[in-house]
């Protein structure tokens, strides 16, 4: 019996046991794979190790409007997105040439446990905040909580499988997990920026802390601040993490500053003024012929898609689905064949864009064959929930020949609407209750009606009326919020690794949530299935058919009317800078540039500058 009480005493002191730990590792891959960069590497290979350091960048924000406070962590207002990454570093920095791999910055070393179940993170001992404070378990822990009670929605949904913190010494925390199914988890941890409790603690962190500068964790301090329209941050030659392998050929301007404007044609007059440095463009127009100038000729001012291999956000019109008519798909597919991409694509943007097919633009996630074997497994289990055609047929956004003539896509939408119940009336579409086929689409983009205007036209041939409503930019995100509106455009990031952050834009628990961006108000159990088993996938080729199956469901139920993406970064800067010779695929990496002139230099002045650095 004492025998027995023995065992029994040991098997829970077993139980009791932390997970165990394999050898700590510079780098943290999704599936256990080796990362590219091995330990002891100098630097990335998209980076100029030597690039030199000093001079100065400014450029326009990619936000429209005005930034009320500085934090980019909360769901309030407009935050400064620069603050992460240039005043916070992360744990471990991600590199921008691999699906997702991170390596270690605050963080020396890293440790999964075996079962999946636990993170540890060792800090480095040289960390230190910008105002010589040490950094700190108990600063990593803080930021967590913080992050957690009063940050914005995604960090709750991201980590929401974290169930306890516990601080191991003063340089090592560990995270552990309910359980081992975001494959995901430990690497969007180790991307936490960490900040400074000894200052949070006693600021508004909930509503963004204002324009006080803070002190950071990062490369940059905040230097002037001019309240809502610009932003500089001041190189800190003395941080700590100057020197790592990760941060070499990085962060080599002494000043870098963020210019926020209201419009973006004015942004484009301050540019061509020679205010600012690089700007981002949005426009077709903008960026084909708003830049034509003496300047663009000689190449003192440059234009390009950058980062051509870049993942793409996902753009589109989307509906919310709370609204009674369009709760039956046959509308919905009915009111996407009638926007003419072709024809706005030729006549209203230079033919720059190509066609959103797919909820992960530009990847290898999309789903563009039909389901093989192992994707049959999978979507098998949901036929009945799903459309058939998910199962038969590769999904192929509506297409014309774009001469603007398109009685062959009103003729089939009349077919669907009037199986869906829709029947002429006069001059307009009435439902049984005699209600009119009417929406509104809820827009604070300058610009945005031009694409709008001619659906509307087309829309109206056959009886829909469709509003346009322009509102400001805070009355928008109200909205937003409140999921008040029929009709949005929005945008979904792409990541060659999705995870967990798929649930804040399509899974049922996200649709009301305020600060979601779940703005289709999506409750598809079926969705929620495909993001739960790509959350649980254990190889990168299982992630890859759930993602396919994800894509295709959502792909053919018509949830919103797919638009379109560039061939890369539309970007337009003046010619005073180094860009490395191997640039990042996947991201313009605008950190690893350097100065080359204080001035802008033509083609010609920067071919001899080259030819003389060469020599």
């Amino acid at each position: 019996m004492r025998s027995v009480f023995a065992l029994f005493l040991l098997t829970a002191q077993l139980l009791m046991l932390p997970s165990a730990f394999a050898a700590a590792q510079h780098a943290l891959t999704v599936y256990g794979e080796p990362a590219k960069y091995p330990e002891g590497f100098t630097h990335f290979d998209y980076v100029n190790p030597n690039a030199p350091k000093g001079g100065s960048l400014r450029r326009s924000a990619v936000d429209i409007g005005q930034f009320d406070h500085l934090l980019p962590y909360i769901d309030k207002g407009t935050g400064v997105s620069q603050v992460d990454g240039l005043l916070y570093s992360p744990l471990a920095l991600r590199s921008l040439d691999e699906a997702y791999t991170v390596y270690g910055l605050i963080a020396e070393k890293m440790e999964h446990a075996d079962d999946g179940l636990s993170l540890r993170f060792y800090l480095n001992p040289k960390a230190r905040f910008s105002d010589g404070v040490p950094i700190t378990a108990t600063d990593v822990k803080f930021t967590f909580n913080l992050l957690m009670t009063q940050g914005s929605l995604r960090f709750r949904t991201q980590f929401a499988d974290v169930k306890n913190v516990e601080i191991e010494g003063p340089r090592q925390i560990r995270f552990d997990f309910s359980n081992n199914d975001n494959r995901s988890l430990p690497l969007d941890l180790a991307s936490l920026p960490v900040l400074p409790e000894h200052w949070w603690k006693d600021h508004d962190f909930a509503n963004g802390g204002g324009f006080e500068a803070a002190p950071g964790s990062g490369p940059y301090t905040v230097g002037k601040v001019d309240n809502g329209r610009s932003i500089t941050f001041e190189r800190d030659k003395s941080w700590w993490a100057k020197d790592l392998p990760v941060t070499c050929g990085l962060y080599n301007f002494d000043q870098f500053t963020v210019e926020y404007f209201g419009d973006t044609e004015v942004a484009r007059q301050v540019l061509l003024g020679g205010a600012f440095d690089y700007n981002r463009e949005f426009s077709a127009t903008g960026y084909t012929i708003k830049y034509n100038s003496p300047a663009l000729d000689d190449g003192r001012l440059q234009r390009a898609h950058l980062a051509p291999q870049s993942l793409q956000a996902a753009q589109g019109f989307v509906f919310n689905l709370q609204r009674p008519i369009f709760k039956d798909r046959r509308v919905r597919q009915a009111l996407a064949l009638l926007w003419d991409f072709e024809w706005t694509n030729r006549q209203l943007m230079r033919s720059l864009y190509i066609r959103q097919q797919s909820f992960f633009a530009n990847s290898p996630l999309a789903a563009r064959q039909l389901p093989d074997a192992a994707e049959l497994k999978i979507l098998e289990p949901l036929r009945g929930q799903v459309p058939d055609e998910v199962f038969t047929t590769v999904f192929q956004a509506p297409h014309t020949d774009g001469t603007g003539f398109i009685r062959d896509k009103q003729l089939q939408a009349l077919a669907l609407l009037k199986e869906a119940g829709w029947r002429p009336d006069g001059d307009r579409l009435v439902n049984a209750a005699g209600e009119a086929l009417t929406f509104t689409f809820l827009n604070s983009q300058t610009g945005l009606e031009k694409i709008i205007l001619p659906w509307k036209r087309t829309l109206a041939q056959i009886g829909i009326d469709l509003q346009i409503r322009r509102i400001d930019s805070s009355q928008y995100i109200n909205r937003l919020m409140a999921r008040d509106y029929d009709m949005i455009i929005t945008g979904y990031p792409v990541s060659a690794s999705p995870g967990m952050e798929l649930a804040n834009y399509f899974a049922s628990s996200s649709a009301t949530d305020v600060g979601s961006n779940n703005y289709m108000v999506l409750k598809d159990p079926a969705v929620d299935t495909l993001i739960k088993g790509l959350v649980n996938a254990r190889t990168k080729a299982d992630m890859s058919e759930y993602a396919h199956a994800l894509d295709r469901v959502l792909q053919w139920n018509y949830y919103w009317v797919p638009n379109y993406y560039p061939p890369g970064t539309s970007t337009v800067w003046w010619n005073r800078f180094g860009i490395p010779e191997h640039p990042a695929p996947y991201d313009e990496a605008i950190e690893s540039w350097w100065q080359v002139s204080p001035t802008p230099l033509s083609n010609a002045q920067m071919a001899d500058l080259r030819a003389k650095e060469a020599h």
